[in-house]
């Protein structure tokens, strides 16, 4: 699989990797570990070399899973945390630099590293990005080894802009996909200019861009896509990228129309992604071996053809770019 650099952190990482909040098990469902073994081996077995988590996903047994994982490799694999969402409630002044570094200490322990590849503050509030002395804390871990590389995960691009002022944020992940493309108006570039690594997650629209689902299609009570399309948990954009369903599945008709019949969506949707030569990695999740496949096959797709490329954009700008452009 082709590889790219991660901003300044200088990895050179697999363009398609594996995110891991619904690591063994569908969304709203429980944890399997031996599920969370089959994805994390058909990842590797495909050739993918990086891997994001989170403290918080599957109340950290998703860092355990990989770390333990870890511990049967021979190859480098990349892996990539992030901390915060454990402050409760989820305000900025939860944000201190005693909690952040024990975050830090904790996530070390599940996974079993010594040192952070890459730890990145997990979509905090807004006035966290205007405070030294957050940004100040990870320089003093990293000089004491306990990580390797800081980065951000967002929700708005103008949190994102704000953070890659910090000289040591060197990620930024961030929602880009064919429903969400503010990213392309200016921060892709300024991204690149500061040297900085985007990593793109939900890039299947929590899978409205499968194209698997219908107005008929239903959601467990646990999952996100049920409770949370309004943003009664966390930010609406997370869930179907902040695209109304009903919406959403129109938009998927026309990009059925756009590629063929027999098109794989899924494939053609990462595949899209990675035609900005600005992204370093996509992160889309697997419930199973079979999708985690899928995904990595992605990357050998030949690339899209201009009309495509202009055929995403029409039917974003027709359909879509009223509902979510302004808002992220």
């Amino acid at each position: 699989m082709n590889k790219r650099t991660l901003g300044k952190t200088g990895f050179d990482v697999t363009e398609i990797g594996l995110g891991t909040w619904q690591l063994g098990g569908r969304w709203g469902d429980s944890y399997n570990e031996e599920s969370a073994r089959a994805i994390l081996d058909a990842a590797v077995e495909n050739g993918l070399n990086f891997i994001d988590t989170a403290d918080v996903y599957n109340d950290g047994m998703s860092e355990r899973s990989i770390g333990s994982f870890l511990k049967s490799q021979k190859d480098r694999i990349y892996v990539a945390t992030k901390c915060g969402r454990q402050i409760s409630p989820h305000i900025q002044e939860g944000y201190t630099p005693e909690a952040l570094t024990q975050y830090v200490e904790d996530s070390l322990k599940r996974l079993q590293l010594e040192t952070l590849d890459l730890i990145q503050l997990h979509c905090p509030p807004t006035q966290v990005y205007y405070r030294p002395e957050i940004f100040e804390t990870f320089e003093r871990l990293k000089e004491q080894g306990k990580i390797r590389n800081l980065g951000v995960s967002v929700e708005k691009i103008e949190e994102a802009a704000k953070a890659t002022e910090f000289p040591n944020v060197t990620t930024v992940q961030i929602i880009f996909n064919m429903f969400r493309l503010r990213p392309l108006d200016w921060f892709f570039d300024l991204a690149a200019r500061r040297n900085v690594g985007i990593i793109v997650r939900v890039p299947l629209a929590s899978g409205l861009l499968t194209g698997k689902f219908s107005s008929n299609s239903s959601f467990a009570p646990g999952d996100h896509r049920n409770f949370n399309r309004d943003g009664k948990a966390f930010d609406k954009g997370e869930t179907f990228s902040g695209v109304p369903y009903e919406l959403g599945l129109e938009a998927v008709d026309r990009l059925k129309e756009l590629f063929g019949p027999d098109v794989n969506l899924v494939q053609t949707a990462l595949r899209w992604i990675l035609m900005h030569p600005q992204v370093s990695t996509v992160i889309p999740g697997a419930s199973n071996r079979s999708q985690m496949e899928n995904n990595a096959a992605a990357a050998a797709l030949p690339p899209l053809s201009r009309d495509q490329m202009d055929g995403v954009k029409q039917i974003y700008d027709e359909l879509i770019k009223n509902e979510v452009h302004q808002l992220w």
